[in-house]
């Protein structure tokens, strides 16, 4: 219970604090395009600047609702990733102030990919609701195989006698 709720704390704090960055991107994409992603010398810098937007905007949305929040989270890993690139590389090397909070909002939206929502999301209760584990490696486990399909799964047929 106590993980959940703070994968819950986790994810509404990352997620809005996060949001208004790709809002701000929005409101003056041109700009964001010529100033951050072109030196970068990345392509198209302006389908690349609302492709950071969109990402950190639903990605955000994603992970405060806990609907498909791992896929938020990595969405926002990836354009935080990139940021971090750009604050290192273009803007002159490391700086931990200039990068402090960027790092904050890759180790959130990292920890919220792999960890996952947690109870208190809508991954859970639709999890929950057609009956699957929240784990699909538990899933995996817990549905034990057939013989046919181990057969089928290694190629070699599996006897059960004690000949060797």
């Amino acid at each position: 219970m106590a993980r959940s709720l703070g994968l819950l704390l986790l994810r509404i704090c990352v997620g809005s604090v996060l949001i208004h960055h790709g809002y701000d991107k929005l409101a003056d994409i041109q700009g964001f395009a010529e100033s951050v992603v072109k030196p970068l010398h990345l392509p198209f810098p302006v389908l690349l600047s609302y492709v950071a937007a969109y990402s950190e905007i639903v990605g955000s949305w994603l992970m405060i609702f806990g609907l498909g929040a791992r896929l938020g989270g990595l969405a926002v890993v990836g354009t935080i990733s990139v940021a971090i690139y750009h604050s290192i590389v273009v803007t002159g090397g490391f700086n931990i102030y200039a990068l402090e909070l960027l790092i904050l909002y890759f180790g959130g939206s990292a920890c919220v990919a792999l960890l996952g929502a947690g109870r208190f999301s809508l991954d859970f209760l639709i999890i929950r609701a057609i009956g699957m584990s929240s784990s699909p490696l538990k899933a995996f486990v817990m549905r034990r195989p057939q013989l046919d399909e181990l057969e089928e799964l290694v190629g070699i047929p599996v006897t059960t006698s004690d000949k060797y």
